[in-house]
């Protein structure tokens, strides 16, 4: 698994000669940024799924800013912040809502977002906040809600995953040698 993850990451000596990295020092390239082991992985992974709740463009560099404090996998993180796309915003937002109102017993209440108006950016930006707004405290309990169940969630499924597929591995070399040893 971890050789199939590691394909598709750039390496970080190729990441020193690209002109962002040098403006921002050694931070971006620290050791442990890039390591991929469980602990790493499933810390990136649970970053990245927290991270994807925060409404706005500020997901990818909010999953940054807590990779560097907390050290784990960059690369996981930002994949993991695609969790919310177009086709899945209206699911999360459910169940964000379903959860803020089961946990502060208020009435979910799901009204239709309004129409997007390119024409007049503020008062779209300004309808849309008035929608969130309205969906009230059990969006705004929900959402944080969500994404710390989702990140714990992840956090266990991958480092215990990825523990079981080692012992699976370990398993089976120790099958082979004993059959080579039978021979």
């Amino acid at each position: 698994m971890r050789k199939h993850i590691r394909k598709h990451l750039p390496h970080p000596d190729t990441l020193r000669e690209h002109r962002i990295f040098s403006l921002l020092g050694s931070t971006l390239l620290h050791p442990r940024l890039w390591h991929l082991n469980r602990h790493s992985a499933a810390g990136g992974l649970a970053i990245g799924l927290f991270a994807s709740l925060i409404p706005g463009p500020l997901q990818i560099l909010t999953a940054a800013l807590l990779c560097i404090v907390l050290r784990a996998n960059l690369p996981l993180a930002v994949i993991g912040t695609l969790f919310s796309n177009p086709l899945t915003i209206v699911p999360i937002y459910f169940c964000a809502i379903r959860l803020g109102a089961f946990v502060t017993g208020e009435k979910a209440r799901f009204l239709a977002p309004p129409e997007l108006e390119w024409s007049d950016f503020g008062t779209m930006f300004d309808a849309w906040m008035h929608w969130g707004l309205s969906l009230g405290k059990p969006l705004l309990v929900g959402l944080p809600l969500l994404g710390v169940l989702l990140a714990l969630a992840s956090y266990f499924v991958v480092r215990y995953g990825w523990e079981i597929w080692l012992r699976r591995a370990w398993m089976r070399r120790k099958a082979q040698r004993a059959a080579r040893a039978r021979l």
